[in-house]
């Protein structure tokens, strides 16, 4: 089949290239000049199946109203009349039980964990280079209140296949010994050998590159405007005034999914998020991380790409803002200083922000929509880079008629 996929981020790339391998002939549409330059350009690094519990659990209400009264919250939701906002809030109130938040955590590890085996198939195939390094993530934890949950929802992915290993403070040290100058503040951890890290942007463009070799045709600085419908299928792609036609079509637009989709009459529970990241080139005597690591009380991640160190978390709903408040980007500073007191940057930190496509129970929403000819893979919040490889192939079997293998709720 012909096939355009809209959006060219990590979801969208990866969707082109397993369409491609399965034999379609693929076109891929997107605003930007090159592919990865949106949420995929400067996110968390983390092939994190270990950070499969959903922002909405039973703890989340009454945290995120004390947040509200705190700039630099690791969730904060801005007051502000948005009936978009209002409506995906109440939806995320209904998943923070824990009988759904259960049941999430186990979507969210089933297809991390399909997708993590075929990134590592795909760099097995492909020899990508992308800073990648598989040795396992760290979660730390300075409040034992905040640990003894954490173990709790580690428990629950251990049972769905995740190993994540609890660990004390001298074994948080042996894994990292960056850690060592704040081993008094340290409560424990837990560690997931398996996981890994890299940069998102430079595998996207990577393997877009290698999609093109492949036949996959990019089309960049192209805005989609609307979907052209007839008889209740897409007839086409209406950007830049051209009509773009195909037999199937593949929604990847990240947070913009809904804006487009909303104009055929398709709402989808997806809302920003937006994310921050502070990158930091090292110098040759930095103690800094090498292996990466989540702070769960603060929802930051940490993660060693080459010489550079990606500090990276927390969730703003604020629409479609994409302003860097700086305020929650020098928490991200003050929080690594205060972790690694030696961390000797080569020169200022880049900061950056970018919008996560987040539903309310963090469960993406991947497969055909309601209307025969459009699919969709978007919603992935903060873990579109560790999913996108299992998301991308998983829809490439729906569209060509074949059971997806992970037992995954797709559409």
């Amino acid at each position: 089949m012909k096939v355009i996929v809209l959006g060219a981020g990590v979801v969208g790339v990866t969707s082109a290239w397993y369409l491609a391998k399965a034999g379609h002939q693929v076109t891929v549409l997107d605003r930007q000049t090159a592919a990865g330059l949106e949420t995929s350009f400067a996110n968390g690094g983390q092939i994190s199946v270990s950070h499969a519990e959903p922002w909405s659990n039973p703890r989340a209400p009454l945290r995120a109203l004390a947040w509200m009264r705190r700039e630099d919250a690791p969730l904060l939701f801005r007051p502000r009349w948005d009936a978009t906002l209002l409506d995906w809030s109440l939806r995320f109130l209904r998943e923070c039980t824990a009988r759904r938040t259960r049941d999430n955590i186990r979507q969210i590890v089933t297809l991390a964990l399909y997708s993590r085996r075929q990134l590592q198939a795909l760099r097995a195939e492909t020899m990508l280079a992308y800073d990648h390094l598989e040795r396992g993530i760290l979660h730390i934890y300075t409040d034992r209140r905040e640990y003894a949950t954490a173990m709790e929802a580690a428990a629950v992915m251990r049972e769905f296949g995740c190993e994540r290993r609890t660990v004390n403070v001298d074994e948080c040290i042996a894994i990292e010994p960056a850690l060592a100058s704040v081993r008094q503040r340290l409560v424990g951890g837990d560690f997931t050998a398996a996981d890994e890290s890299g940069d998102a942007h430079r595998f996207t463009q990577q393997l877009a590159a290698l999609c093109t070799a492949r036949g996959v045709v990019f089309r960049y600085g192209v805005t989609v405007d609307r979907l052209s419908m007839v008889a209740g299928r897409v007839a086409g792609v209406i950007a830049a005034g051209e009509l773009h036609q195909a037999d199937a079509y593949v929604a990847a637009l990240g947070s913009y999914t809904p804006l487009l989709l909303r104009l055929i009459g398709l709402r989808l529970p997806v809302y920003p998020a937006k994310g921050y990241s502070a990158t930091f080139p090292l110098s040759a005597d930095s103690i800094a991380p090498s292996v990466s690591l989540t702070d769960d009380g603060y929802k930051i991640v940490f993660s060693r790409l080459g010489q550079r160190l990606r500090i990276a978390g927390t969730a703003e709903f604020n629409g479609y803002n994409t302003d860097l408040n700086a305020v929650r980007c020098r928490a991200l500073i003050e929080r690594a200083s205060e972790l690694f007191p030696a961390l000797r940057p080569a020169d200022e930190p880049r900061f950056w922000c970018g919008l996560r496509p987040a539903t309310p129970s963090n469960v993406p929403l991947i497969g055909r929509s309601t209307i025969p000819n459009l699919y969709l893979n978007t919603g992935h919040g903060t873990l579109g880079w560790t999913m996108a490889c299992g998301s991308g192939a998983a829809l490439a079997d729906i569209i060509s008629g074949r059971p997806p293998e992970p037992g995954f709720r797709f559409l």
